[in-house]
């Protein structure tokens, strides 16, 4: 009878189907193209398929769930979520280590971005893994970050005395060595501050602003990329990562890779153009309607003073502010690959 008993019990167990892991998933902006047409898809579909089932997800995104965006990597550490994905200069309040891995000024083509972000890449999954409890998934772009100004300017110098909305803390340095004050407006704020005087100009990525109707409130913009290019971080929480089996953790890396980090970043360079044919009306626009923001020319002199500025202020100001040997490390990995030493 027992050995009946023990029969029954192992067929049960056999014929069980295998549960499916669930992964709760916290996307970047809703409203944005690199969540409508890479994160969403990925995770709703591209992932589920690729694993046959055992992966499900329950995607949602930080403005839907209206998460502090300083909150959004502390919470996935503490376990609140499986993943999440957002800028990374969010977070640098925590890891001010993390600004240096997305510095202005120095990638004009995603090609170069992208080189950028893989010779930061070991030491962004070292700060997320001891400031977050993370690990680090995919690193994918925004369109670079530019200058949309509802003030008239004709250069990068017209910029002094302005209120501008910097898209990170480097960006914010910069801008205040350029004689700008610097002014602190989320994201979705920027629209009402804008066109209420609180802010004359704001800093994000060319598609982000054409999305959000930033034309609306903005008559020129500056397309020099004072912003960098707004790196997102998708990053799992480690404790999920480590409950993982090794195969599990193969497939998302391989899909993610594929199917979502290689996408956003191979659309980045064309995305570009086409923004800023969108804003300005100066070609076609793939993505609506062409708005008449006025394009403002950027001049070899005004993109020196800039670069020059990063080189000797701005960085110098990054490495004392990170500490330990978080200087050397940049100069070794992403330093080399752009030319760049900070002394």
């Amino acid at each position: 009878m027992k050995r009946t008993f023990a029969f029954l019990v192992a067929s049960t167990a056999l014929a069980a189907p295998v549960m499916a892991e669930n992964l709760s998933v916290v996307g970047s902006w809703s409203s944005l193209p690199l969540h409508k047409q890479y994160e969403a898809p990925f995770w709703g579909e591209t992932l589920p398929a690729a694993s046959n089932g055992a992966l499900t997800v329950e995607l949602t995104t930080h403005n839907q769930m209206s998460l502090g965006l300083g909150d959004i990597y502390p919470l996935l550490g503490q376990g609140v979520y499986d993943v999440a994905m957002t800028v990374a200069d969010y977070a640098v309040a925590d890891a001010p280590e993390l600004e240096g891995l997305d510095v202005p000024l120095l990638a004009l083509s995603a090609d170069d971005a992208r080189a950028m972000v893989d010779a930061a890449r070991p030491m962004v999954s070292d700060i997320y893994r001891d400031r977050f409890n993370a690990q680090v998934l995919a690193i994918a772009p925004y369109p670079p970050q530019v200058v949309f100004c509802n003030h008239a300017i004709a250069n990068l110098g017209d910029l002094e005395g302005l209120k501008v909305r910097a898209s990170g803390r480097m960006t914010a340095k910069l801008l205040e060595a350029l004689g700008a004050e610097g002014v602190n407006v989320s994201f979705s704020e920027v629209p009402g501050a804008l066109q209420n005087g609180v802010v004359d100009c704001a800093v994000t990525g060319a598609g982000s602003g054409y999305s959000a109707g930033w034309w609306e409130v903005s008559t020129h913009l500056l397309p020099i990329p004072l912003g960098g290019w707004d790196s997102v971080v998708t990053a799992m929480n480690m404790d999920k990562w480590n409950s993982l089996d090794a195969d599990t953790q193969t497939l998302i890396m391989d899909q993610i890779e594929s199917g979502f980090e290689t996408p956003a970043w191979d659309s980045a360079q064309d995305a570009l153009v086409n923004d800023i044919a969108c804003l300005t009306g100066n070609g076609d626009c793939p993505s609506g309607d062409a708005r008449s923001m006025t394009l403002v020319d950027v001049s070899d002199a005004d993109f020196a003073r800039a670069r020059d500025i990063l080189t000797s202020e701005v960085l110098p100001d990054w490495a004392e502010r990170a500490g330990g040997d978080w200087a050397q490390r940049w100069n070794d990995s992403v330093g080399k690959t752009v030319g760049v030493t900070i002394n």
